[in-house]
């Protein structure tokens, strides 16, 4: 099987016309992209049904081992997905993939509703392309996210765009990453962050928990200290090994026995200094050096769950930086929480992406977190965000998250407060383990966004 080393990428571009259609694309371009990525003789289908009505995406793909059905005659359990365009319409309308146009927003929402559809459920990656334009994205669980940036395709760097492609779809992370982050204080973040790990961990994933927070809230309510290093002595000396400054989290039952739940980095008292900004340039790489550090993590765990504080600096810039999404607690009594979450999608996690050039962070739809909701202040807080969609309908998706052309749907996941959640933190345990009531609604949490 050639590689893309042996694929003459020069000829092939030369070979698509500008004003080149689907189909065009699709047979000029797509086997030689297939062919770069390792995929063989009948482990491609065109036209692959998703299960989801008459959606079909233009490509799926899988390798087959030596003596399995190729993909082509099976036509189960597809790996990859590609979604086409033309670099023009029939009619020779041109068609810009780019970031931020229509149509890249129209592709882009298809290939993350083929890759959520019945029939692709072990579909882990999803591609889009014009032969200008190729982009990668990631599918964990329920939620998919870039792998790398929209790039734009030129005969001198097609060659890195296909091996690096490749080497992302050999070898697929494990986990995902998670911040847990409003611009508003008082939304319930580290309760969010300590009890969201506990109900991963009692539907059996691994869990690693970072406090990156300097008041230290989320060490302190699992009472759990340093390792044998500390998470501030690895921001600074590149020696350290940083899997040296977890810790476990365990539970002791009435019967003596000591049960593992999921790992921690705690927060250190060194942490106090990156307060100011002074230190900062102790860190090498600046806000970049907390994701460095969790790359090494990838690999070992489901979810890494990321605290950070409140206000946009060092802290919260870093944990941003470091996830893959971002989850957004607000409050329905406090207007101020929701025009916080609006900042933080329109301009900080943007901030991010234009300094990580490869498509992420990505945010999540909002939630509600306690209080309870009743008719009058529910009616206050959909007129609310009626202004804020109205002002900038981009912001859609995040605030009315199961809205459609046909369904005007309020919906926003709302998670009930209880003491019960408060009072577990003074007995240094999280709720779900203590209360049934609480780990439902957490549940409920988890399948909303992740399982």
């Amino acid at each position: 099987m050639q590689n893309t080393s042996q694929i003459d990428w020069d000829i092939i571009l030369d070979n698509i016309p500008p004003n080149a259609n689907e189909a065009t694309v699709s047979s000029k371009f797509i086997p030689s992209l297939f062919q770069g990525l390792g995929f063989g003789g009948g482990d491609e289908c065109p036209q692959f049904n998703t299960g989801r009505g008459a959606d079909c995406v233009d490509f799926a793909a899988r390798r087959h081992k030596p003596g399995e059905s190729s993909f082509l005659f099976s036509k189960t359990n597809p790996y990859l997905l590609v979604e086409v365009k033309g670099r023009a319409t029939n009619a020779g309308a041109r068609i810009n993939l780019s970031c931020g146009t229509p149509a890249y927003r129209d592709t882009q929402a298809q290939i993350i509703r083929y890759l959520l559809a019945p029939n692709c459920v072990t579909a882990q990656w999803g591609i889009i392309t014009n032969s200008t334009h190729i982009q990668l994205f990631r599918r964990h669980g329920k939620i998919v996210i870039p792998a790398t940036a929209n790039l734009l395709i030129k005969k001198e760097n097609i060659h890195g765009i296909i091996s690096h492609i490749k080497q992302l779809i050999d070898k697929p992370p494990r986990s995902l990453s998670i911040c847990i982050y409003n611009n508003k204080g008082g939304v319930g973040k580290t309760t969010t962050v300590i009890n969201l790990a506990a109900i991963l961990r009692k539907e059996g994933k691994r869990v690693l928990v970072v406090d990156f927070d300097s008041q230290a809230d989320s060490s302190q309510s699992l009472n759990v200290s340093s390792g044998e290093v500390t998470l501030s002595e690895c921001l600074i000396d590149t020696k350290l090994d940083i899997r040296k400054a977890v810790v476990s989290f365990s539970v002791t039952d009435r019967n003596g026995k000591t049960a593992h739940l999921f790992d921690v980095i705690p927060c250190d008292n060194g942490m106090d200094r990156f307060i100011n900004s002074e230190f900062h340039a102790s860190i090498q790489r600046g806000i970049k050096r907390l994701r460095d550090l969790l790359n090494i993590f990838t690999y070992s765990y489901d979810y890494i769950l990321i605290d950070c504080p409140t206000q946009w600096l060092f802290f919260s810039q870093s944990g941003v930086y470091a996830s893959d999404v971002v989850l957004i607690p607000s409050k329905h009594n406090g207007l101020t929480s929701l025009h916080n979450a609006v900042r933080v999608i329109r301009d900080f996690i943007p901030e991010i992406q234009k300094e990580r050039r490869d498509g992420g962070p990505v945010a999540l739809p909002i939630f509600f977190n306690g209080e309870r909701i009743t008719e009058h202040s529910r009616r206050i807080a959909e007129e609310e965000i009626d202004k804020i969609v109205s002002q900038n309908d981009q912001l859609l998706p995040y605030f009315r998250p199961k809205a459609t052309k046909g369904n005007k749907s309020t919906f926003i996941f709302h998670l009930p407060a209880y003491a019960s959640v408060a009072n577990a933190a003074f007995v240094n345990l999280p709720a779900v383990f203590v209360h049934k009531t609480v780990a439902e609604h957490y549940l409920g949490l988890a399948k909303e966004y992740f399982l």
